[in-house]
């Protein structure tokens, strides 16, 4: 692709580059420790996402609430971590955090009456 047909990138070349949106990664201390999480938090109002799921045992959560043919318009955070049960529990600390703060699809008449739409892969 010719220089002149690049997009524009921001000024770090980054997904943080995006407006609202926030990266934090945490991961277990130690060179023999494989293991971390990465979760890509969505501004307030959510994202508009979509997944590719490929593999002959891929671990998820929610990602199939991501067709677009169900309800769910937009993610409120994403979750990269190992497929491991564990860490796809990973999730589940995201998704209560969101709720705290009354983030997610409303499901009730009052504000804080929410559910955190969290895929994790």
């Amino acid at each position: 692709m010719p220089d002149d047909d690049v997009p524009p990138t921001g000024p770090l070349d980054a997904l943080t580059d995006v407006d609202g949106i926030r990266v934090g990664h945490a991961r277990v201390p130690g060179d023999l420790a494989l293991s971390g999480t990465t979760v890509v938090l969505a501004p307030t109002g959510g994202a508009v996402a979509a997944v590719d799921v490929r593999g002959g045992g891929p671990g998820t959560r929610e990602t199939d609430a991501l067709d677009p043919r169900n309800l769910v318009q937009r993610v409120d955070a994403v979750v990269l971590t190992g497929g491991s049960a564990f860490g796809l529990d990973a999730a589940s600390g995201v998704t209560a955090w969101l709720e705290e703060r009354g983030r997610g699809v409303p499901v009730g008449p009052e504000p804080g009456q929410v559910v955190p739409v969290v895929p994790a892969a």
